[in-house]
């Protein structure tokens, strides 16, 4: 069997209440060349990305029965339909991470709860409908700051937090251009300092 070391990990992010109607929802779908052969996104070690979430229709559908099955299975993480669902419920309102089959449990759930003990730190510990409601750009963000386009970028939840508290500033205001070595050396020496965090960012993964 072949080590899925693919960095697309989170298919969707889902918020939904008590009822399983939709607070939050987003999908990813991973970068990876289509396969002309077939219907379906195939990566290098050969697991299938199926195309179900394609239409609001199939997300809705899909959302209303994961809800139904997590209330019928006393469980953190469960299997279904081909995927890896892990889920979190807090007063009226219910967080779900949805992955692959083939990912790793633990690093899932582990994301899902950093990403939830991040949220409850940011809604003052009210982590219920009307709060999410009030407060949906800062949850939007959070989960933005937790996982782009489907790769788990951060685990901590102090620093989603900061960065979602303290964002940095937009444009150039207050930048010294002059202090910036756009030089061969310079822009060598940027590459190698942004190949180094990128391969702490992996072995963090891993």
């Amino acid at each position: 069997m072949s080590l899925n070391i693919s960095l697309y990990t989170v298919s969707a992010v889902l918020i939904l209440d008590n009822e399983g109607n939709r607070l939050f929802a987003k999908y990813y779908k991973p970068s990876l060349p289509e396969d002309t052969t077939t219907t379906t996104t195939s990566s290098s070690n050969g697991i299938k990305f199926p195309h179900q979430f394609d239409t609001q229709q199939q997300q809705l559908k899909f959302e209303k029965t994961l809800f139904d099955k997590i209330y019928k299975v006393n469980q953190d993480i469960l299997l279904y339909d081909n995927h890896l669902v892990t889920y979190k419920q807090t007063n009226d309102v219910v967080l779900v991470l949805v992955s692959p089959v083939n990912e790793n449990e633990s690093l899932i759930y582990s994301t899902l709860s950093n990403l939830s003990e991040a949220l409850t730190i940011l809604l003052n510990n009210t982590v219920d409908k009307q709060t999410i409601l009030e407060k949906f750009d800062m949850v939007s963000l959070a989960i933005d700051e937790t996982i782009d386009d489907g790769i788990i970028i951060e685990y901590d939840p102090a620093t989603i937090v900061s960065r979602v508290t303290n964002p940095p500033v937009a444009g150039l205001d207050g930048v010294n251009l002059k202090n910036i070595d756009i030089s061969e050396k310079g822009l060598f020496n940027a590459l190698s300092f942004a190949s180094k965090k990128l391969g702490e960012r992996l072995q963090q993964g891993l």
